[in-house]
């Protein structure tokens, strides 16, 4: 299994792949900030792979 996580920009707060999948475009959830993570921010090999995998990811 491939671990994908993505860090805000912002603050550093490291959200995984599945969470940025399931909601599309969220709010950081690090605390105070308010940037918003999107799944497209994933690089592009790494939205494909978790798509292509998706049941392997799930809880």
């Amino acid at each position: 299994m491939h671990i994908i996580t993505h860090a805000c920009t912002q603050c550093g707060t490291v959200v995984s792949a599945n969470e940025l999948e399931s909601n599309r475009v969220m709010k950081c959830p690090g605390l105070g900030c308010e940037n918003v993570l999107r799944f497209t921010d994933l690089d592009q090999a790494d939205q494909e792979h978790f798509l292509d995998n998706k049941a392997s990811y799930e809880l």
